[in-house]
């Protein structure tokens, strides 16, 4: 139950970037993308449909489902010209400004690793995550 966990202590993406051109496939990439998902104020109803309650999120409760997520990281990497893909989740009761999810992805072009990284949050956000608004 999400109530019961304790958010993470977010990576370090210096750390991240280090590894990832330490990584054996590292000669072959020539743009890293990262996305970091927060926790924000405005609902997602506001910003996806223009729905406006006049509220505020004031907390979210997440979590995912971590086969899921390795599935959709498997997938991002057999993309054309991917070559590193990293994902951190974070879970519990999180605050606004709170991370809600790093994502690092390698490729050999831009649109390559656009699409990737797109493709891989995408399905995250809407295969994976199961996010509860808090509003005030």
């Amino acid at each position: 139950m999400v109530e019961n966990k304790i958010k993470k202590e977010s990576p370090s993406i210096d750390k991240w970037l280090k590894e990832a051109k330490d990584d054996m496939e590292a000669l072959k990439v020539g743009m890293y993308l990262v996305h970091n998902g927060t926790v924000r104020k405005t609902p997602k109803a506001k910003v996806r449909k223009g729905v406006d309650d006049g509220s505020e999120v004031s907390k979210m409760d997440f979590s995912y489902d971590k086969a899921k997520v390795d599935k959709a990281v498997e997938k991002a990497k057999k993309m054309d010209g991917i070559f590193y893909v990293k994902v951190w989740m974070n879970e519990g009761s999180l605050k606004v400004g709170d991370d809600i999810m790093y994502v690092l992805v390698g490729g050999d072009i831009r649109p390559h690793v656009i699409d990737a990284l797109q493709a891989l949050v995408e399905e995250i956000k809407t295969q994976c995550v199961t996010e509860i608004e808090h509003k005030e």
